[in-house]
């Protein structure tokens, strides 16, 4: 995966509702914050936030031990500003908990728009099969931190 540029990334970034994007977020120098299920759980109050306010619809979403993949349909608002508070929010309560202070995540993040043609649930099959491929365990089934749709 390529090194995260943040300037470079918002060139041409736009917020668009009804638009579904893909967004990839990492933590600070990969550290593995999100190993232990309980901490990543803190992360996913922030995406439930969001989606209980009406910002976004989730479709998929996995976190890994160092980041975050997640497929949604920004409903109303700026994407980024979103992300920010999501990231934000995220790593007040992650630093609270581990007794931690400083930035968690790196700045910036990926985005990017998928196209209505595009095979949705295939996209989503790749996001939540992130554990897999990364050799955490044998079957989707046996991580905690995802979520879809499609259950």
């Amino acid at each position: 995966m390529p090194i995260f540029q943040e300037n470079r990334l918002r060139i041409g970034r736009v917020s668009e509702p009804g638009r579904i994007y893909l967004i990839t977020t990492r933590t600070v120098h990969r550290e593995p914050a999100f190993a232990h299920w309980p901490t990543g759980r803190l992360v996913v109050r922030e995406i439930m936030r969001e989606e209980q306010r009406g910002h976004v619809r989730s479709i998929t979403w996995v976190l890994m031990p160092d980041h975050l993949h997640w497929l949604v349909e920004l409903v109303s608002g700026n994407l980024s500003e979103m992300v920010c508070r999501v990231k934000a929010r995220s790593a007040l309560a992650v630093n609270a908990a581990l007794g931690r202070s400083g930035s968690l995540w790196q700045k910036g993040f990926h985005d990017r728009a998928v196209r209505r043609e595009e095979d949705l649930k295939g996209l989503a099959r790749y996001v939540i099969a992130n554990p897999v491929r990364a050799g955490l365990v044998k079957r989707v089934g046996d991580y905690v931190l995802w979520d879809a749709v499609w259950l």
